[in-house]
Parts: structure tokens; sequence; C-alpha cells
């Protein structure tokens, strides 16, 4: 798909998602996720990271929170595809996408920090500040966005600014880089109670990074075929 610069990029050679990008199946949006790199400016910082973890989410399906029905609060749920949906969990903001059909989206659960000509070494300095550990020193850079509140806190996402929102090239996108997953883990989402469609493999993993996301799924006592499948990059979803 063509990325052609627009007159707001941040720099010539930005490759942005657009908003058709994000106009596709859930499941698929969320393998195509992978690989991808957030970008949010703060002041003169491009803060970036790498998505490694995605969760998808239908209003047709009990996990999600669409199904509980459209409130002013989730309204970019059942907007176009790439609205943003931001919400608090577990005491911390979390990021969403908006996909094709009403009520569908991706969560972003986690990613690895990014570096670049344009997210140098002081970006990830940054990005420990805004999220040291609990003794208030720097995250190492494995766990630094190792879950959906983490990654948020890392590059300085908050709800009341960016909920309910288009992308803006000029504070905050999604940028192909060109970096594709060789292999992605598919198993079941994480944190989804009991009833509410638990088991649905909709959850993707780039395999590279396993080790870095909020639960590695292929840690000792996981069995392929059983716990997770493992897809080659030309895999289709099951």
């Amino acid at each position: 798909m063509p990325h052609a610069p627009t007159r707001s990029s941040p720099w010539p050679d930005a490759r942005a998602l657009s908003d058709s990008f994000f106009d596709r199946d859930a499941r698929q949006l969320a393998r195509d996720l992978l690989g991808k790199v957030i970008r949010h400016r703060c002041g003169e910082l491009w803060l970036s990271a790498r998505i490694i973890e995605t969760e998808a989410y239908y209003l047709a399906e009990k996990g999600s929170h669409a199904s509980l029905g459209y409130t002013e609060k989730r309204k970019a749920l059942f907007l176009g595809g790439g609205h943003i949906y931001m919400y608090y969990a577990r005491g911390g903001d979390s990021l969403n996408f908006s996909a094709q059909g009403p009520g569908n989206a991706v969560l972003i659960k986690s990613a690895y920090p990014w570096l670049d000509s344009h997210s140098p070494d002081a970006s990830l300095a940054r990005m420990q500040s805004n999220n040291p550990d609990s003794q208030g020193r720097p995250r190492p850079a494995g766990k630094l966005c190792a879950g959906q509140t983490l990654l948020c806190k890392a590059l300085g996402l908050k709800v009341p600014d960016w909920d309910a929102r288009r992308f803006d090239p000029q504070h905050l996108f999604v940028e192909d880089v060109g970096e594709r997953p060789s292999r992605v883990v598919q198993t079941s989402r994480l944190g989804i109670p009991s009833g509410r469609d638990e088991h649905l493999p909709y959850r993707f993993v780039d395999a590279a990074f396993a080790g870095h996301c909020t639960r590695n799924p292929l840690r000792r006592g996981q069995v392929e075929g059983r716990d997770f499948y493992l897809l080659a990059a030309k895999d289709e979803h099951r």
C-alpha cells in the first residue's frame, strides 16, 4: 500500500499509515500492525516504539468494550477505521485503534523502543524518564513498553489528549518503517473474564519479541497447537 507523503508530514520521507490502512478486519489489522512504529511528539523529541503485541476485538463478541453498547465514551469504537480509542485500565492509559466495522478495534498491548535518526538516544532517555521502575530507576528497553499502560506511559500518551481523535502527523501517527515479523504467534487474549469469550485466539505477537510482551506466549509449558499457533509471514490468521 503506498504511503505518499502529505503536506503535514513531519519529515519528507515519513510513511504514516493512512486511514484506509486501518479500515480492515480487526484480526488482520492486529497482525498487520506488528512491526509498525508508533511516533508521538513530546516537545522537540519524537518518542517511538515498534508494535510487538496486539489484540483484536469485535462488537459481536463479549470481550469487547463495544459489546456493552454505544456510549459517548466509547464513540471512537463506532467511528471509521483509524480513530483513536483510549481508556483507563489498571491505573493507566490504554491505546486502541478502530478497525473496519462499527465496534471493532485493535488494542496495542506492547511495543519495543525504536531508535533512528528521528528518535535518537535522547528520545529513549525521555521514555525512561516518563516510565521509571518502582524504585525510580530507568527501566531497561525490553521492559519499558511491555504492557498496554507501560507503553502509553513511556510514550506520554494520555486519554484526555487523544481519545476519539484522528492521527495528526505532526504529533501522533503510526509509521511503516519496513519491518515485518518473520513469524507471528496467535493465541488467546489476556485479562478477559471467564464467560466473555476468553478463549478466542485474537492476540498476536511478533515471535522475535515474545519475551518482551505482556506475557510470553512461548514460555515454558506452552504447547503449539494447544496454547498457541505459530504462523509464518505468509500464513493467514485463524
